[in-house]
């Protein structure tokens, strides 16, 4: 079975051909605010909210993405996940990756290493696992890919370096992504750039991209998920859509 969203909420997300190449930028130190709203029909309703921050630490970026369901889906099913992950300031490139999740009455940690050899990287894996029981286990592993290789929170400030002016014209970038277990790749193809109607009805330059999630043979491992980014820099992401078993999870900037 796909996954649908890693946690619902985070979207959030190898080798890059010349035209759409990426220079590892500065970032100011800045705090994102979001909306998550569940759309099915013609019901468009709050479901949560989430938080992304980005803080200058050394030659590093700590990067932190929270996010918890308001309390009516709290009762369908609660969530309070919190995502860490330090990157290289000069690269983007992640040194560790750290998500904690209560879903649903459950808990998880995932708990990954980076480390680089060239064009190879791995990641060392620890997991932590605590059913609706009461019951933990623990597991670890190792994970292997080439060229840049980021986390499911790391990648989106990669995402707002790229020259989409260049992916416009029908290229696309792919990079590779740890998420827990298993190593997935990522297809970065942008639809064009149009102005849009944030839900705080706000209007924004931005540019359309299409994210595609594959593994091991081309296998599509994940729903697509579409995003806007800001057309001015420092080319903030505006909104984000993805599928649900049911209708659809869409995240929008409020300031």
């Amino acid at each position: 079975m796909k996954r649908k969203l890693p946690g619902w909420i985070f979207l959030l997300m190898t080798l890059l051909i010349p035209a759409a190449a990426h220079a590892a930028g500065k970032f100011s130190d800045e705090t994102l605010h979001y909306v998550i709203t569940y759309k099915w029909g013609l019901i468009h309703k709050e479901a949560g909210t989430a938080t992304l921050r980005l803080a200058a630490r050394g030659n590093d970026y700590r990067l932190t993405l929270t996010g918890r369901t308001k309390p009516w889906a709290d009762k369908l099913f609660q969530v309070r996940d919190t995502l860490y992950s330090t990157v290289d300031q000069s690269t983007l490139f992640p040194k560790r990756y750290v998500k904690i999740a209560h879903e649903g009455g459950k808990y998880s940690r995932d708990d990954i290493s980076f480390t680089r050899q060239g064009n190879t990287v791995k990641g060392a894996v620890s997991k932590v696992r605590t059913d609706k029981k009461g019951e933990t286990s623990t597991s670890t592993g190792s994970l292997t890919a080439t060229g840049p290789t980021f986390d499911m929170l790391s990648v989106f400030y990669y995402l707002r370096t790229l020259d989409y002016k260049a992916l416009a014209a029908g290229g696309t970038v792919t990079a590779s992504l740890f998420s827990g277990s298993k190593v997935e790749t990522l297809t970065i193809r942008c639809e064009g750039s149009g102005t849009i109607k944030l839900r705080n009805g706000t209007s924004h330059q931005a540019y359309h991209i299409k994210f595609r999630f594959t593994s091991g043979g081309k296998k599509k491992s994940s729903d697509d998920i579409d995003a806007w980014i800001s057309t001015a820099p420092p080319h903030r992401p505006l909104q984000i859509f993805g599928s649900l078993p049911i209708g659809q999870v869409r995240v929008y900037l409020t300031d």
